[in-house]
């Protein structure tokens, strides 16, 4: 698969199971006055009708800023059992709280082992909150829904699941 930003991807290409792939793309959250992540080594998940879920090095993620949920779990049928993570961002005049924002693998199937140390991020949830999500140069487009978690960017033809109506899909 061609990641280069300007090859037009259709979802609908995309395989099942779900494909896991090294992307040199800039993959950026940024916050007010703060990068809550920044990277070139990220890792991206690529499933029919779905926008690629962009998995970012720990490492290069703002741990500081994220507690692990201890409510918050959920199985995928490919990658296993997945953790959640609160993201707390102070600015001037409040605390900004996001809950179950983030989620990682510690322990993903053998299939998906490179993404343990890797989290995701939901960029519906972030832009609620004003909160951008980038790839290169392209500030994001949520996955409709906010179940799957997909970036979507100019590059990629749909229709994507999420929207009201393709829960069948």
């Amino acid at each position: 698969m061609n990641n280069e930003p300007s090859a037009v991807e259709s979802v609908w290409d995309y395989p099942r199971p779900p494909r896991l792939e090294p992307t040199s793309r800039r993959i950026r959250i940024l916050g007010v006055d703060q990068t809550i992540a920044d990277s070139t080594r990220a890792l991206r998940v690529l499933e029919t009708s779905h926008p690629p879920v962009y998995y970012i090095p720990s490492e290069q993620v703002n741990m500081c800023l994220l507690r692990r949920s201890m409510t918050h779990t959920s199985f995928c049928e490919f990658k296993g059992s997945a953790i959640y993570w609160t993201l707390a961002i102070c600015q001037p005049d409040k605390v900004i709280e996001i809950p179950d924002v983030a989620w990682s693998y510690p322990s993903p199937s053998p299939r998906y082992a490179a993404i343990a140390g890797h989290m995701a991020f939901y960029a519906s949830r972030l832009a609620e909150q004003g909160i951008e999500c980038w790839v290169d140069d392209e500030l994001v487009k949520p996955q409709p829904g906010d179940f799957y978690g997909g970036w979507i960017t100019s590059n990629l033809r749909g229709p994507f699941k999420g929207d009201p109506g393709t829960g069948h899909w």
